[in-house]
């Protein structure tokens, strides 16, 4: 009986040891190539619980599939396209798309970033002596090209390096832009130069509106000055008309001009209805308690006859 058990085990053991030697897990984050002597046979990217024959006829490969960040890129000086020296560090997201291509070309991950390094190196440097020096710094954020230069990098290395390292990259950026000492103070009298300008620009705007505010208001003024002016005048001639044909009323009869004042006066007072507390005496209030005795004044030839 105990030596059924032994056997029971033992068996057991190995079936365990056969089991785990022709079977293998593979994760969500993974793709795995299965090589048999050495040579890539199949691909297996979707997760599960996979068989395979054992060592050393078939050998499990397994490389991680999520997004990598390189960063351990040189500080390299390129020119632009005016010549103007500009040392920029770049980085760049990328994974492994084809497990097979890549375990045969570069086989880890050190030799993929290597590559990656070399092949962005001579990438943007290109890239770069296609653009301006204005298209990386200038004072108009809407000049400045960095989102559009960042793109051609990555479309200039992403066929090269998924054809030959199997390594898919999704985006490359600009870590960091940085100038010479006597380039940097170029750019900034440059930049103090465009300020100067624009301030300048603005200050003739401002000046050539504020003439043609000041031509039109005079213009105005000359205009409203002539017509009050016209206005006076007219106002005047109509006083000096009015004034005349008084003038030779009281010529003619002054004490009668005299009482037609009163009375005109008399009817502006009584107008309306008002409570006027005045001697009898005042004029032209003392019409009203009796006439005057005007006579019409004769003429030379009737005072003769």
């Amino acid at each position: 009986m105990r030596n059924f058990w032994t056997i029971l085990c033992v068996l057991l053991v190995v079936f365990i040891l056969v089991l785990s030697s022709v079977m293998f897990q593979v994760r969500q984050t993974e793709k795995v190539i299965i090589t048999r002597f050495g040579e890539p046979v199949r691909t297996i990217d979707r997760p599960g619980l996979k068989f395979k024959y054992p060592k050393p006829i078939e050998v499990v490969e397994r490389f991680d599939s999520r997004s990598r960040l390189f960063q351990d890129t040189p500080e390299e000086e390129t020119a632009t396209a005016g010549g103007e020296p500009i040392i920029v560090k770049t980085f760049v997201v990328w994974r492994i798309a084809e497990p097979k291509t890549f375990l045969v070309s570069v086989k880890d991950v050190v030799t993929a970033e290597d590559n990656l390094k070399s092949l962005l190196r001579n990438k943007q440097n290109s890239v770069i002596g296609r653009h301006y020096f204005s298209e990386f710094v200038n004072t108009d954020p809407e000049k400045i090209q960095f989102q559009q230069i960042e793109t051609e990098i990555a479309n200039e290395i992403r066929s090269d390096a998924l054809n030959e390292y199997g390594i898919e990259v999704q985006s490359v950026g600009i870590k960091r832009l940085m100038i010479s000492k006597d380039v940097t103070e170029k750019v900034f009298d440059r930049m103090k130069a465009d300020r100067n300008r624009k301030t300048e620009s603005i200050l003739a705007a401002g000046n050539a509106e504020a003439e043609r505010i000041k031509s039109d208001a005079e213009a105005k003024q000359k205009e409203l000055l002539a017509v009050a002016d016209a206005q006076a005048k007219q106002i005047r001639g109509a006083g000096d008309a009015e004034a005349a044909k008084y003038y030779k009323m009281l010529e003619a009869d002054p004490d009668l001009a005299m009482f037609l004042r009163d009375i005109e006066a008399l009817k502006k007072i009584l107008a309306e209805r008002s409570t006027i507390v005045l001697g009898v005496e005042t004029e032209p209030i003392q019409l009203l308690k009796e006439l005057p005795d005007i006579k019409p004044k004769q003429n030379d030839s009737e005072a003769q006859k």
